[in-house]
């Protein structure tokens, strides 16, 4: 009989994952994977859209990977995956090339689409930092409940990208690290005024990575997407294996 066991950063729980490929309207195949709950009943979705792939941003930046390794299980959460242009990951390479956020709207398009044809429900978009930028730019009339935004620097994002997101009425939940590089909590309260429906949680002690914090960081996004679920239970009775890190050499 399975004793109850600690999740830890690598427990890997069961869900059935299921590798992609996106056709975004300029032709290229993007790589990514889907992981959704055994039985089928997904409550909410995440579609995630990475870090900064130039500074090592991909569909396995930790939070992302852990939210695909637990939220199946845990939360009855599907997460939609995917690799923007040009990015590689254990999964593979994207076509295509880094375009500094200009062609990945068609990237963040095709895995909304991807979403939408699948018929998965409440559909959330997940951004962190680089990923925020694309979401605010250009996903204000997605077909999507809302969106949740992991240390956004609203360094490419304009005052017109958050005005149109106030315009669509949909929610946006910008979760802020008390010490983030690039955008703190009292400004970003100050920016992200000019959208009513848009709240800002600052997380204390916070920095941009979230290292050491993913369980905060999953705890707030199922607290938005699927509140009974939140928070999540830090030990799991039942099957549970580890991950094995991958390693990827630079191209």
């Amino acid at each position: 009989m399975a004793s109850d066991s600690r999740i830890r950063a690598n427990s890997v729980l069961p869900a059935v994952r299921e590798p992609l490929r996106l056709t975004t309207s300029d032709g290229l195949q993007l790589v990514g994977e889907l992981a959704a709950p055994v039985d089928g009943n997904a409550a909410a979705t995440l579609i995630c859209v990475h870090p900064l792939p130039t500074a090592g941003g991909m569909m396995d930046s930790q939070i992302f990977r852990k939210a695909a390794y637990r939220l199946p299980a845990l939360a009855a959460t599907a997460v939609l995956r995917f690799n923007t242009r040009g990015t590689a990951s254990a999964q593979g390479t994207s076509e295509g090339t880094f375009d500094s956020g200009v062609a990945e709207r068609h990237d963040v398009a095709a895995a909304v689409g991807a979403a939408v044809t699948a018929g998965l429900p409440n559909r959330w978009l997940l951004g962190w930092s680089f990923g925020t930028e694309l979401i605010l730019k250009y996903a204000g009339t997605a077909d999507v409940s809302g969106a949740i935004l992991l240390s956004p620097p609203l360094r490419l994002a304009e005052r017109s990208d958050l005005l149109a997101w106030a315009v669509s009425g949909k929610p946006l939940v910008a979760v802020v690290p008390e010490y983030d590089d690039y955008l703190r909590p009292p400004e970003a309260r100050e920016r992200f005024a000019v959208v009513p429906q848009a709240s800002v949680v600052a997380v204390r002690d916070g920095k941009h990575l979230w290292v050491g914090q993913a369980e905060t960081v999953l705890d707030i996004i199922v607290g938005v997407v699927n509140p009974a679920a939140a928070p999540l239970p830090r030990s799991r009775h039942g099957d549970m294996v580890l991950s094995t890190p991958t390693i990827i050499a630079p191209s």
